[in-house]
């Protein structure tokens, strides 16, 4: 795909649809890459696999950073890259099955919640999470005699698409349905403004993935999930 080239369909290339499109006010960079700011995620795109582009990319990254891709194609970086990791991803789309919350009271997560989110992502590792992720979209969480119990967000939102992320559940309030319950919750707000939920998990996640077919979402393509970072010089 050459720079002036747009993807076929806004899910194609989702970071950097969002980071040209709904997102485009948070992108750092410029046409060769764009990255959300780190402390909101660490996902970053291109518009094309040129030597340019990875230049762009890694003119924005300092020694420490890292940069998460969500490509169609196998990454392969030039020198000055090192790979610390490459697997596959499922994207799924659709609208979850509605799951009422049967007297759960769900509530919306903010600044004053982020110290207990990072606690639970950090236990529960559904992705990158940092101290700004919540600022990406709406986040939902489900609390138990004040401990938070379980959460749900927004995260990239491509042209009219908002994708599902940071679905968890502490390991000792499983069983109850408050994944199921929030899945429903946030994809009700999503549809409500017009927009088409998506999410994506890693392919070895077979039980994620089973959950989210059964909650009415289809697999709508593969993916290479690929980490990079800059090599020492």
């Amino acid at each position: 795909m050459s720079a002036s080239d747009a993807p076929d369909h806004p899910l194609d290339q989702p970071i950097w649809t969002a980071l040209t499109t709904t997102q485009r006010a948070l992108a750092e960079g410029d046409g060769r890459a764009r990255r959300y700011p780190t402390a909101m995620t660490p996902f970053a795109d291109m518009p094309d696999m040129s030597p340019e582009s990875f230049s762009a990319l890694g003119a924005l990254m300092s020694p420490t950073d890292i940069a998460v891709l969500f490509t169609p194609a196998v990454v392969k970086p030039p020198a000055g890259f090192n790979v610390m990791l490459a697997e596959t991803g499922e994207q799924m789309t659709g609208t979850p099955v509605e799951m009422p919350a049967d007297g759960v009271d769900i509530v919306t997560l903010g600044a004053d919640d982020v110290p207990d989110m990072i606690e639970l992502t950090a236990l529960t590792k559904p992705g990158p999470f940092s101290t700004r992720t919540h600022e990406l979209g709406t986040f939902l969480g489900i609390r138990v005699d004040g401990q938070l119990a379980a959460m749900i967000g927004e995260r990239m939102k491509p042209a009219n698409y908002t994708e599902i992320t940071a679905v968890c559940v502490h390991p000792s309030h499983r069983g109850r349905g408050y994944g199921q319950m929030l899945l429903s919750a946030i994809s009700r707000q999503i549809v409500s403004r017009g927009e088409i939920p998506f999410l994506h998990v890693f392919t070895s996640n077979h039980s994620a993935i089973a959950l989210y077919r059964r909650q009415g979402m289809e697999i709508r393509r593969q993916f290479h999930v690929t980490v990079l970072k800059k090599a020492e010089r």
